[in-house]
């Protein structure tokens, strides 16, 4: 007796000969872990930018419960005026879109994370010189591994085989 996965591994190979396509190696098709790791942290920045975005443009009972946990970036974010909402939901594109990438092995995805790493850490460079703010500081080293772990051969490889 088969089970789902085999089915569909059949499927696909039977789709492949009607089309004359090919399915991807498991190789191609199993991600090394830290990549699924960096997928999730990124799906998970967008959920947390887009729920931002949306207790912004809907203040109210629900929303306030969330400022609760981080009054400050409400303060900081009321600072911003009309761009706050715009700049969240561009924040939420982006993380969706290096998840996205990332997770099917897309060059534009790679390419699309690392500078959605970097400009993040620029920011917590800025921050912490410009503003005072020595909190942000742990971004460094957080945003310098995930970039270092993009950066490694084995990782930039997989990408640029993919093109």
């Amino acid at each position: 007796m088969e089970n789902a996965l085999d089915c569909a591994v059949q499927a696909g190979g039977r789709f492949a000969e009607v089309t004359g396509t090919s399915t991807p190696s498991s190789e191609a098709t199993t991600r090394p872990p830290g990549l699924v790791l960096l997928t999730l942290f990124f799906g998970f920045g967008t959920t947390m930018s887009a729920l931002t975005a949306l207790a912004l443009s809907f203040p109210g009972t629900w929303s306030e419960q969330l400022w609760r946990l981080n009054p400050a970036a409400r303060t900081g974010f009321e600072a911003l005026g009309n761009w706050a909402v715009p700049l969240m939901l561009l924040v939420a594109a982006a993380c969706a879109g290096a998840a996205v990438g990332l997770w099917w092995g897309k060059l534009w995805g790679y390419r699309l994370a690392l500078t959605v790493l970097s400009v993040n850490l620029m920011g917590d460079i800025f921050n912490a010189l410009v503003r005072g703010d020595r909190r942000t500081l742990i971004g460094l080293p957080i945003g310098g591994a995930m970039i270092a772990y993009l950066l490694s051969r084995r990782i930039r490889e997989r990408f640029n085989a993919a093109g």
